[in-house]
């Protein structure tokens, strides 16, 4: 592995693996193929334009010219670029399947022409939810709720049909909820922080139960990298840190650790076919490449917390109405928000 091409590498994962690529393997040539839609922000790799192994290209993983020329160029692909929010997934789907099921064919067609290597990463929500205290294996079937689990659980299918139609060299990381610094404001962690320290209430969907099991993005990172580098071809390996807690017990974490009040939570009408709870076994990653969660769940979330209060100047430029909306399933979406 000498030249990868990273999809989606503005976004919050995207960026953050990248940035762990350059600590850590900086002989690595990598070239950023992003869009940017709403999520990316060219801020998260603020400093590496002057690096010569790095090159960022705008353009969409759907644009068959485009992915012609930079396959030629790799020999990995590692596909983060997808539309990540069940919220707006509810609102408008078609857009999620235009981007993580659509682009993910076309990605896949372009690596078995070039014959190069292809990374998936995916979430644990194609699995659906998680009862009676089941944790799924990689040998679970798929049982997608919403449409954005649904259209990364298509675009998991069509990874492995290439696998073994074509031989292509193919991996999927299914992972559990990732938190950290750059993440987009709309999701929970970093809405309920930022939230908070605008003054406005915490919106709790229906009772707050729900499960989670969080990982923080460097953690998870490190786990993508590992695959990469010591993972079977035709493999899926679920990355899950073991910290499952409600939402609502996140929430009141937060707000212990910034000095709020309980009182600013708010509980409010649920979102449809809410899943109870997710949860991964990780024991094939564990054991085969001796991967483990280097964060405990709270020393993440007091690293999260104070990045977001000390980067303002990055998030705030970034809120809308919209974004911030108590039920944001109910909002007319598109791929931009105002």
């Amino acid at each position: 592995m000498s030249r990868l091409l990273v999809t989606g590498g503005m976004g919050f994962i995207g960026s953050n693996f990248i940035k762990l690529l350059h600590e850590k393997r900086e002989q690595l040539r990598v070239i950023n193929l992003d869009v940017m839609s709403y999520g990316a922000n060219p801020n998260n790799l603020t400093g590496l334009d002057e690096c010569p192994t790095y090159r960022f290209v705008k353009g969409s993983t759907t644009d068959a010219s485009t992915l012609t020329s930079l396959l030629r160029e790799v020999d990995v692909v590692v596909n983060f670029a997808a539309e990540t929010h069940v919220d707006r997934s509810i609102a408008n789907p078609g857009v999620f399947f235009e981007s993580n099921t659509m682009g993910t064919m076309a990605l896949l067609d372009n690596a078995r022409r070039a014959d190069a290597r292809f990374v998936q990463i995916s979430t644990d929500e194609v699995y659906g939810q998680a009862l009676d205290g089941k944790s799924f294996t990689e040998e679970d079937r798929l049982s997608p709720s919403s449409p954005y689990a649904a259209s990364k659980a298509a675009a998991d299918l069509i990874v492995e049909s290439f696998h073994e139609t074509y031989g292509l060299h193919t991996m999927i990381l299914r992972c559990t909820n990732n938190f950290g610094p750059n993440q987009f404001p709309e999701k929970f962690i970093p809405k309920a922080i930022i939230s908070s320290v605008v003054g406005r209430k915490i919106p709790i969907y229906g009772n707050g139960l729900q499960v989670r099991d969080w990982i923080y993005v460097t953690d998870f990172c490190q786990a993508i990298l590992a695959a990469i580098e010591k993972g079977d071809s035709g493999a899926t390996y679920n990355v899950s840190a073991g910290n499952e807690l409600p939402n609502i017990e996140v929430a009141k974490r937060i707000l212990r650790k910034l000095g709020k009040p309980e009182s600013v939570i708010e509980f409010v009408e649920d979102r449809p076919r809410h899943d109870v709870r997710y949860s991964l076994a990780s024991t094939r990653i564990r054991q085969r490449m001796g991967w483990k969660p280097a964060h405990t769940f709270d020393d993440a979330l007091d690293e999260t917390i104070n990045w977001y209060v000390n980067n303002e100047g990055w998030w705030r430029p970034l809120l809308s109405h919209r974004l911030l909306s108590a039920t944001p399933w109910k909002e007319k979406w598109d791929k931009l928000p105002s």
